[in-house]
């Protein structure tokens, strides 16, 4: 098996013999003698690119969880994202499927969630996001950005009406928190929950909104009593007098996924809407550490499937001498430098998928795969779009929807540089975002 990929296609012995100890000769100091006479036949697995074998440490479950949705995204996805993507549209016959793998909110444990193990969460994502960005986008905001933060901060009240039927597909949710003011600082956010007797009042604006004009309820970060008040999240039902969801048009990334402006005017909800269980900044940022970790994942799935896709150009387009360009050295220097960074990117995620597991994870950790991973896949597209040349900006292609797409997955949840800054913190314990 690959990392994500299917199993190996081999009966028996799972490795294959390439190369056949060709003589490597070269020119040094004018002298054109032979630096290596031989070189020995070299193993490697039939699928790539993964070239440690990572996938001998998943566990049967987890196999099986990456196999079922790439077959999915395989049959269901594939054959028409690009369409969508064109058109700006989301794959709305998707979702009933999606749920029913059970992968909205699937690392959740009880109230119909899948209860996966972390490494199966991240595979799913992977999966889904060879697919498209905005595949993943939709279950990641379902499941790290509003069921999570339900099963976490919310009410038992709350979690029995909500999670099960988020988890089957049934409500579909949306994450406040953004504003046109307010990015990557989130706590200069001026959407304000007002105390009014039996209903709490929210007023304010939240932008960049992904799954806003699909979502039955929105959770919407404000702060309580006015601006200098405490953060606090509410659950809003977006059929809410005052509430309004708009469409943002005109995208050239992400296409394929719905991201809306919310406007909150005097919409009132009852008390019991809000989430009893955290207060302040570290309700939203537990839960963007939660999406991070996702992204961190899926977004190799972005990379292989740019890799997969130049490769297979490479080998077959022919230039010169009749050779296929995979043939010419400065072509196999960029093979072999993205392979490098997708494995470590690998690495890096299964690393912090133990630590999540062994409830050791630490939200440092999970902005340096975000900052690494993202860099590498957005870099890894680019590369594979040069190989390409002029196919390669064509929707013939998945690469430059990826890299369009991985422009905007570079700036969500935590741009490269506050990211940067997080780390930088972490390592000299003095903060410079001022």
């Amino acid at each position: 098996m690959r990392w994500g990929g299917a199993p190996l296609r081999v009966v028996g012995a799972p490795l294959r013999v390439v190369g056949a100890q060709p003589q490597i000769r070269a020119a040094a100091a004018g002298l054109g003698h032979v630096l290596a006479s031989a070189v020995a036949p070299v193993l490697r697995p039939l699928d790539m690119p993964d070239f440690f074998d990572i996938s001998r440490h998943l566990t049967a479950e987890e196999r099986a969880i990456q196999s079922s949705v790439r077959a999915f995204v395989d049959a269901r996805v594939l054959p028409v994202i690009a369409d969508h993507f064109e058109a700006g549209t989301f794959p709305m016959d998707l979702i009933p499927e999606i749920a029913k793998m059970g992968l909205l909110g699937c690392n959740l444990q009880g109230y119909g969630c899948a209860g996966l193990s972390q490494v199966g969460y991240g595979l799913a994502m992977q999966e889904l996001e060879r697919g498209d960005s905005g595949i993943r986008s939709f279950a990641s905001v379902q499941g790290s950005l509003v069921m999570y933060p339900i099963h976490a901060y919310g009410s038992e009240e709350q979690k029995e009406h909500y999670l099960p039927k988020m988890a089957r597909g049934e409500i579909i949710g949306c994450f406040g928190l953004t504003e046109p003011d307010a990015g990557s600082n989130p706590a200069a956010m001026r959407t304000t929950a007002i105390d009014d007797g039996d209903a709490w009042v929210l007023n304010g604006t939240k932008r960049w909104i992904t799954n806003g004009n699909l979502s039955q309820v929105a959770l919407v970060w404000a702060k309580v009593g006015g601006q200098s008040g405490e953060v606090h999240g509410f659950l809003v039902p977006t059929d809410t007098k005052g509430f309004e969801a708009r469409l943002i048009h005109k995208k050239a990334s992400l296409r394929a996924s719905v991201t809306s402006e919310l406007i909150l005017e005097d919409v009132r909800i009852p008390k019991d809407a809000i989430l009893p269980g955290v207060k302040g900044m570290r309700g939203p940022l537990s839960c963007l550490t939660q999406a991070r970790y996702g992204i961190a994942w899926g977004v190799i799935g972005a990379a292989n499937a740019c890799f997969e896709s130049a490769l297979d150009y490479a080998k077959n387009r022919v230039q010169f001498a009749g050779k296929p360009i995979a043939s010419h050295q400065l072509v196999q220097a960029k093979f072999a430098e993205m392979l490098t960074q997708i494995t470590a990117a690998q690495l890096m995620a299964l690393e912090v998928s133990r630590h999540k597991e062994e409830k050791t994870l630490r939200p440092q950790h999970v902005s340096m795969i975000k900052r690494n991973n993202v860099r590498m896949a957005l870099e890894v597209s680019r590369v594979c779009r040069d190989i390409l040349g002029g196919n390669g900006i064509t929707l013939e292609y998945p690469i430059m929807r990826h890299l369009c797409n991985l422009e905007t997955v570079s700036t969500y949840e935590g741009t490269h540089d506050i990211h940067t800054l997080i780390l930088g913190q972490d390592v000299t314990g003095i903060a410079a975002y001022e």
